[in-house]
């Protein structure tokens, strides 16, 4: 089971970056390399608890769709999405937020089992948990892009 944990220090308020991080429109913003999209559930706006969110995504040239869950919220400071259908066999995703005075610590662990058993775990040392840690890498540097200058078409 890998466990991807990143650290990213955000010269922002924590209750704008819980906000951006929680945004369906930044997220589909900061992952055009995939041309991922909202289709299902919340679609728009900021994700709260009980409330899922189904994407559509091209990873490895493979048109996916995957649906998670916001399973705990406690604004600003933390809330978990954990999958309920999709091709992994399991993840949940938390997001951890801490103000260190003039900035916020974003602390992201993406916790995950990848499909296909034995195989799976040979495609998780080969390529995919380099692959999903790039993906997440990407997202949060473009939050702290967003919410260090504000560019963005996204507003919270």
């Amino acid at each position: 089971m890998p466990r991807i944990e990143l650290s990213t220090r955000i010269n922002a308020s924590i209750q704008t970056v819980f906000d951006l991080s929680r945004s369906i429109d930044l997220h589909v913003e900061s992952t055009l390399q995939t041309n991922e999209k909202a289709v299902a559930g919340r679609t728009s706006g900021l994700i709260s608890m009980g409330e899922e969110v189904t994407w559509e995504a091209t990873h490895f040239g493979v048109r996916q769709r995957l649906t998670s869950r916001i399973v705990a919220f406690e604004p600003p400071r933390y809330f978990r999405d954990s999958m309920v259908a999709g091709i992994f066999k399991r993840f949940d995703h938390d997001h951890f937020f801490e103000p260190e005075e003039e900035n916020t610590l974003m602390v992201d662990i993406f916790d995950f089992t990848a499909p296909l058993g034995m195989l799976g775990r040979v495609a998780d040392v080969l390529f995919l948990e380099r692959y999903l840690r790039n993906l997440l890498q990407t997202r949060n540097q473009f939050i702290k892009s967003v919410a260090e200058t504000g560019r963005s078409s996204v507003r919270c």
